[in-house]
């Protein structure tokens, strides 16, 4: 048991080396040699436990390019609540978060599903995979906001979230160059005014 949990500890902790460098030197720019050096080990070790570059990158995705994207992700509730001030906060906190980090690459979902775009259909499908839980996601509360008279019958609550998603990502790709703490305000005002826009009267 105690063997078990080392080892996991220790592909935890290459997994979050390996994304660093590839978060700030992009997959395709980042070498094995460089990797290995990265993690300390040979490139022979490497080989033995992640088969491959692609396969260790793909372990990253699942472990954890996937939680920092469920941290979005926003837990239904069995009673009544406008969905707006909900989303609202759960990206309030990540744009703050990503004020707040001295190492701010924008989007880390985003930035490789550019990167992989017609480049390697396997990875790129475990991407889009995680960028659909979170569009199924929005969908879903604000389908629910439909449901409890917060949100207007006639709004297509796929385009919505698309609208939120894209937004976001957009955002979160000019805040790496610009004044980050303006580009958030910003953000986070047009998409009140937005959210305004397709509440029902029950839900003002």
């Amino acid at each position: 048991m105690e063997t078990t949990l080392q080892n996991s500890k220790t592909l935890h902790l290459y997994r979050a080396k390996g994304l660093e460098l590839f978060y700030k030197k992009g997959y395709f720019d980042t070498s094995l040699k460089e990797i290995c050096s990265s993690l300390s080990i040979s490139e022979k070790a490497f080989m033995d436990t992640f088969i491959s570059k692609e396969d260790f990158f793909i372990s990253i995705i699942q472990n954890l390019i996937l939680q920092n994207t469920l941290n979005l992700l926003i837990e239904p509730v069995s009673y009544k609540q406008s969905p707006f001030p909900l989303i609202l906060d759960r990206v309030q906190i990540e744009l703050d978060e990503a004020m707040n980090s001295t190492t701010d690459n924008g989007f880390i979902l985003a930035n490789f599903i550019s990167e992989f775009n017609t480049k390697n259909p396997r990875v790129n499908k475990y991407l889009a995979d995680i960028l659909k839980i979170w569009e199924i996601n929005l969908i879903s509360l604000l389908r629910k906001g439909q449901l409890d008279g917060y949100v207007k019958r006639e709004v297509d609550c796929l385009g919505a979230a698309n609208h939120i998603i894209s937004s976001y990502i957009g955002t979160r790709t000019l805040m790496v160059e610009g004044n980050s703490r303006l580009l958030a305000d910003q953000y986070i005002q047009q998409l009140r005014y937005y959210f305004y826009s397709i509440s029902s009267s029950y839900g003002k």
